[in-house]
């Protein structure tokens, strides 16, 4: 073949780099050098491992390191994700206090990257020091997600509203409620409920939308924002009930709010 007679496997990537793609599989690799062993393509591959050119960030996927990450050996999780996603056929976003920065909240710039998938759950990775935390949901909407331009491409992330649902339902692996509402009050003025549709109201939960509520109104005192975020769930035909405002935590001798049925077992308080 052409490619095997110009190429050795660490000019095909060079190659591949010029071009601004910055990911490949193994099976490409496989497809290009047909000729090549099995031995051969992966002690290839392994150099150039070892030598920091690449990075396998997951079996079988590769991600090329360029030069401006030549010192750290790893390259941002945002700009290989959408590639990586494609990879695994999987439908994804890019959430809770990742997506949280990327819409300005960075009171605290998370040390993890939150990427969130359908079931089944994907298993965690950590390359030097980079954590990809991988939750799950049911069903991922494509409507609630908005398109980021990276330096390689596009990466999809929750909405601004969509990620303020999801960091209050994912509170525990976010950092528990005071950081929850430390973030909250970073994003209030990007919250635009009066946009959403009904695929926001069927597919966040109602318990959230109380939490959310509750939040914006009494701990953040952003009334206006509360109340359109009520209004909607009302003409979208949420109920609420009586729910905690931690779970978990005791109920039995603490107030309710009558307006969001929260009752207010915890007290909230945010950073400045």
């Amino acid at each position: 073949m052409e490619s095997e007679k110009l190429y050795k496997v660490k000019d095909w990537i060079e190659n591949l780099q010029k071009r601004g793609i910055i990911t490949f599989s193994r099976k490409e690799v496989t497809n290009t050098f047909p000729l090549q062993s099995e031995i051969s393509l992966r002690n290839s591959l392994n150099r150039l491992v070892n030598r920091g050119s690449i990075v396998s960030v997951w079996k079988g996927f590769y991600v090329i390191v360029p030069l401006k990450y030549a010192s750290r050996k790893i390259v941002p999780p945002e700009q290989y994700m959408s590639q990586l996603m494609k990879y695994l056929n999987r439908p994804y976003y890019v959430g809770l206090l990742s997506a949280a920065a990327f819409h300005g909240a960075a009171h605290q710039q998370p040390q993890d990257f939150f990427v969130i998938t359908e079931s089944p759950a994907l298993r965690n990775t950590n390359k030097k020091g980079t954590r990809v935390l991988f939750l799950n949901k049911k069903k991922i909407i494509n409507s609630l997600t908005v398109s980021l331009k990276t330096e390689t491409g596009y990466v999809q992330i929750s909405s601004t509203e969509l990620t303020a649902a999801d960091l209050i339902t994912y509170q525990k692996e976010t950092g528990g409620l005071n950081r929850v509402s430390t973030i909250l009050n970073e994003l209030a003025e990007s919250l635009h409920f009066d946009s959403l549709n009904k695929d926001y109201f069927e597919n966040v939960p109602v318990s959230t939308i109380q939490r959310m509520g509750y939040i914006l109104e009494v701990i953040l005192e952003q009334i206006d924002i509360a109340d359109r975020l009520l209004a909607k769930a009302k003409e979208f035909g949420c109920v609420f009930q009586k729910i905690p405002l931690k779970i978990g935590n005791e109920t039995d001798t603490f107030e309710t709010n009558s307006k969001w049925k929260i009752i207010i077992n915890e007290q909230i308080e945010i950073d400045d």
